[in-house]
């Protein structure tokens, strides 16, 4: 069993890979400075770690103190939205902090960093879809840019300091404990919102097409890539999705379904930043970490609904 250092692992995502890696008997110290996460979700076995990653004094103490074998970030400012609105914010969270994170990681003997990127805003506009792991990617806002630099450092700790990499390339992330008064997670919001009778907001035409995964598949991809060890850096790098397109208007129609309710539906003009069409291609990680997304979408979907 190894020992774990969980960034975020308060949040909607890295709540429940620690659940997963808890259940599965590894030693998990969690990260947050919760921020976005919550006390509630912190499984109760961990040990917890109230601290922001821009705090280096703080994070290198945490590091020499649990000495952990393996890192696994997820911490991140996550909206696509606000990165375009605050591009130096976004940037001191998801480059500053990661390399606070990575110097600790380094000087403390980590062996293995688990990495959380994206596999939507990553590749940008592109042509080709279900997209590829090699495809160039060109992403179109600042949060996009922040996670394609965090993997490029991670290249170089790899080259640098022998630290095993896996980026987890996520497509849209949905389920359980989501923040439906959150600015990213269109599922728990508009859930949230057809739930109460309140009006949903889409903008553009809502013909926007993105892979949803549950999160519960995340987080068994992040218990695989435990045991998986890449012999160079583009064999680490691996997307996480279903491969499926699914438009905005047709994932509305999924929620009126499980909510029993019609959603009264208003148009805004699209925002910056966001792209018109996502899907990853999971290949690679079916045939590196026998990975397989287990939860339909009208499953999950549900699932989201009855646990808001």
């Amino acid at each position: 069993m190894s020992k774990i250092l969980l960034t975020g692992g308060a949040g909607f995502i890295g709540s429940h890979i620690a659940d997963a890696y808890v259940e599965a008997g590894h030693n998990v110290v969690v990260v947050d400075d919760l921020s976005v996460g919550k006390k509630e979700n912190i499984n109760k076995k961990v040990k917890f770690y109230k601290a922001d990653l821009r705090n280096k004094r703080q994070i290198k103490k945490i590091f020499a103190q649990e000495k952990p074998e393996i890192v696994n970030h997820q911490a991140a400012q996550k909206s696509v939205n606000y990165s375009v609105k605050d591009p130096l914010y976004d940037a001191d969270i998801n480059i500053i902090g990661f390399l606070n994170l990575m110097e600790a990681a380094k000087e403390s003997g980590v062996k293995k960093c688990i990495f959380a990127s994206t596999g939507g805003a990553i590749y940008g506009d592109t042509k080709k879809f279900p997209t590829p792991e090699d495809e160039l990617p060109l992403p179109a806002s600042p949060y996009g840019i922040t996670k394609f630099c965090s993997e490029n450092y991670l290249r170089f700790y790899f080259a640098s300091a022998n630290i095993k990499p896996v980026v987890l390339r996520y497509a849209n992330v949905y389920g359980p404990r989501q923040d439906p008064l959150g600015e990213a997670g269109v599922i728990a919001i508009f859930s949230r919102l057809i739930l109460a009778h309140k009006p949903v907001t889409v903008f553009g035409s809502g013909k926007q097409t993105r892979d949803y995964v549950f999160v519960a598949d995340i987080a068994s991809a992040s218990l695989l890539a435990l045991n998986y060890e890449a012999k160079n850096f583009e064999e680490a790098v691996l997307n996480i999705g279903t491969g499926k397109e699914t438009n905005l208007l047709q994932i509305i129609g999924y929620i009126e379904e499980a909510c029993g309710k019609k959603a009264q539906v208003t148009y805004a003009p699209a925002r910056q930043g966001d792209i018109e069409r996502s899907a990853v291609d999971a290949q690679k990680a079916q045939k590196m970490l026998d990975w397989h997304p287990q939860v339909s979408l009208a499953e999950g979907i549900k699932k989201t609904v009855y646990n808001l």
